[in-house]
């Protein structure tokens, strides 16, 4: 089963290298990762997409939280959250009948047209991972010529970090 893990840990050179090999020297495989600065730029949020049961999810929470420099490690899958990927796909397709089922399919999937010329598009996508590969699942009877995708992010919903507070007043 797939897990997303979020670490707070410095913003320093050498600590994201630091959690993969953490990852790789115990045999856990990464899936995603992304990382980025948080509102205080001293600290980078890192999460990751790993899969496993929950005993080794657990095992690699207490492993990352051993870390120097890590100040949160926390299964975000635990509580209800929101997670979102972006993919930019590029296609080709002239104008005609394909560029317009092209065109439907982004706007059924909510997403963008952000370049084009006469032989090709560029389309971004955004949501959970599963409706990026559905996206693109639907594209694969067209040319697609490249796909990069983000990785996850992911937040705990608003309701959920409520209901935890309550629990532990």
């Amino acid at each position: 089963m797939q897990h997303t893990i979020s670490i707070l840990v410095a913003n320093e050179a050498g600590e994201l290298s630091r959690i993969v090999g953490l990852f790789s020297a115990r045999g856990f495989n990464i899936e995603t990762i992304c990382v980025g600065k948080t509102l205080d730029p001293a600290w980078s949020r890192c999460t990751i997409v790993t899969s496993g049961d929950d005993r080794v999810i657990e095992q690699i929470i207490k492993q990352c939280s051993r870390l120097a420099r890590v100040r949160e490690v926390k299964a975000v899958t635990k509580l209800p959250h929101i997670e979102r990927e972006m993919a930019l796909i590029d296609v080709s397709v002239r104008a005609g009948d394909g560029r317009q089922e092209i065109m439907n399919l982004v706007q059924i999937f909510r997403g963008k047209v952000v370049d084009i010329s006469h032989e090709q598009m560029i389309l971004e996508i955004s949501g959970h991972w599963q409706k990026v590969d559905t996206f693109i699942e639907m594209l694969r009877p067209f040319a697609i010529n490249e796909i990069t995708r983000t990785g996850c992010v992911a937040i705990n919903r608003l309701s959920a970090l409520e209901q935890g507070a309550q629990a532990a007043g």
